[in-house]
């Protein structure tokens, strides 16, 4: 009895240390990334506009999340742009962008 219960809480422990890191991971808000990168993005990264046609299917989930990093879009054109933007707004863009990228569950339908 006493063995069974000593195994139950060390299961228990050992489950809540593996789920933790994934409990903890940071989400935004994909609708609202959604607006934010129509309102912020959008004007530039248009056919004809003055950056690259880009929308969420442009990229993998992958490479979607290397682009959000701060060492590789510094190095772009609009990186003030983005120093503009709050973490928070950020993030909101990096879930609506990675939630529907071409390889993800629901990828985004229309440009």
């Amino acid at each position: 009895m006493f063995n069974a219960i000593k195994f139950s809480i060390f299961t228990l422990i050992l489950i809540s240390m593996i789920s933790s890191p994934l409990l903890a991971a940071k989400k935004g808000n994909g609708r609202k990334g959604k607006y934010l990168f129509r309102k912020n993005c959008r004007t530039c990264h248009i056919e004809n506009g003055s950056a690259a046609v880009l929308s969420p299917n442009s990229k993998t989930q992958a490479n979607w999340t290397k682009a959000f990093k701060k060492d590789v879009y510094s190095k772009l054109k609009c990186s003030a742009e983005w120093e503009k933007r709050k973490a928070k707004d950020l993030l909101d863009i990096y879930t609506y962008m990675h939630d529907h990228a071409f390889d993800s569950p629901s990828p985004a339908k229309c440009e």
